[in-house]
């Protein structure tokens, strides 16, 4: 008797997958794909026009849309809408909204957008000593801390021997980047002068780049510590503003030809954890990072040198925080590859009562259900333990169904 079971389509990959594995030919398993990936897509604060038109055309398509109640009888100005449907049926759906008035061309261009980035990966990344090929598998970026007054290390790596023999071992470890700052940027923490920053990062790049074959990451906001860290062996910039800091940060970027991880924050590092509130939680950061893409290559950042990060800890609750790993796969949207950086951090202590260097085993479960939910770096302190738990992540994501 034959065997009737459900099977998990989470990417547009997985359903080529299966067609493939059924012997579907090529022509249908290109045709077929898209109607077995499903997507539910949120609209924030529409018009009534807007939705009615989106509901009606959705119906028509065999799909649906969930508006208001209002909406029918024009009791509310705005709704939120969350629209349901195939990937075939949000391509007929995109077709259809570029004839439409009330501003559906614009919602059928960010509509395209998202529709191709559910059916092709990141483009790869490719540095002087190593090409990050997203899709295969996960990358791991080791955390090197040269500061006094980091949250975690608390001034291990300060020293500067201290700090390079760190770097060695994480390369060792299988670290793919290893991210170097010498600035605390944990709840609450001063700013350090330019000078300051420079002596403490530079001696540490230049000795680590030297001597192994992954690409190093400045952890900085600072123009100027960029320039210095690239010019030292830096081929990546992560910038905690998403740069807006420093007004010269993504020139800096561009003439260097390196590459930038935008990350979302809520205020300053000084004062970022004091209640922060959000219209949208996602949709918020989404948009946050949709405008420092924009301004990444409107100064000249190629587009496949930039990574998105949705700043874990960085002006969000628990409950934001908790909410970002449970919808990274929104941020898909954007197109870019993602990070994320959870190790050892505040939330991580309060669900499991861990101190800070205790939180190994916290950590290893957000990395492992980060990589579930589309990560495609993740950021450890505990470079051994997050490649473990990175591997066997991409290892069941991977698997056949």
């Amino acid at each position: 008797m034959p065997g009737l079971r459900l099977i998990n389509i989470s990417s547009h990959d997985e359903a080529m997958g299966e067609l493939a594995a059924v012997g579907v030919d090529s022509i249908g398993v290109k045709l077929m794909a898209p109607k077995m990936t499903h997507l539910n897509i949120k609209l924030d604060g529409i018009t009534c026009a807007q939705a009615n038109i989106l509901k009606q055309d959705m119906l028509s398509l065999g799909g649906d849309a969930a508006v208001s109640s209002g909406v029918i009888n024009s009791k509310v100005e705005r709704t939120d809408c969350i629209l349901m449907g195939t990937v075939k049926q949000f391509e007929r759906l995109s077709k259809k909204l570029r004839i439409q008035p009330f501003g559906l061309k614009n919602i059928a261009v960010e509509l395209n957008s998202i529709l191709h980035s559910v059916k092709h990966l990141p483009s790869p990344l490719k540095t002087k000593k190593m090409t990050l090929d997203f899709g295969n598998r996960s990358f791991v970026m080791g955390i090197l801390n040269v500061t006094p007054d980091s949250f975690s290390e608390k001034g291990a790596f300060f020293d500067t021997d201290a700090a390079i023999r760190r770097g060695l071992e994480m390369a060792e470890e299988g670290a793919d980047i290893i991210d170097i700052g010498g600035e605390s940027t944990r709840p609450g923490a001063q700013p350090v002068t330019l000078d300051e920053e420079l002596k403490r990062v530079i001696p540490v790049i230049e000795g680590v780049a030297a001597k192994v074959n992954v690409p190093i990451s400045i952890d900085t906001y600072k123009a100027e510590v960029a320039k210095r860290a690239l010019e030292a062996g830096a081929e990546i910039v992560n910038d905690i503003s998403g740069l807006r800091f420093d007004q010269k940060m993504a020139e800096t970027i561009a003439s260097h030809d390196a590459a930038v991880i935008i990350m979302h924050i809520k205020g300053t590092p000084q004062d970022m954890q004091i209640s922060p509130a959000y219209q949208s939680l996602v949709s918020d950061i989404i948009g946050y990072l949709g405008e420092g893409i924009k301004m990444a290559e409107a100064a000249g950042i190629l587009p496949d040198k930039i990574i998105i990060d949705p700043g874990i800890g960085f002006g969000k609750t628990l409950e934001h925080n908790l909410t970002i790993m449970k919808n990274l796969r929104a941020f898909k949207s954007l197109g870019k590859p993602l990070l994320i950086g959870t190790s050892r951090k505040s939330f991580i202590g309060k669900i499991t009562g861990a101190e800070t260097g205790d939180r190994i085993i916290g950590t290893a479960a957000t990395v492992a259900v980060g990589i579930m939910n589309g990560a495609d770096i993740v950021r450890v302190h505990d470079v051994k333990e997050g490649v473990q738990a990175a591997r066997m992540a991409d290892a069941i994501r991977n698997a056949n169904n």
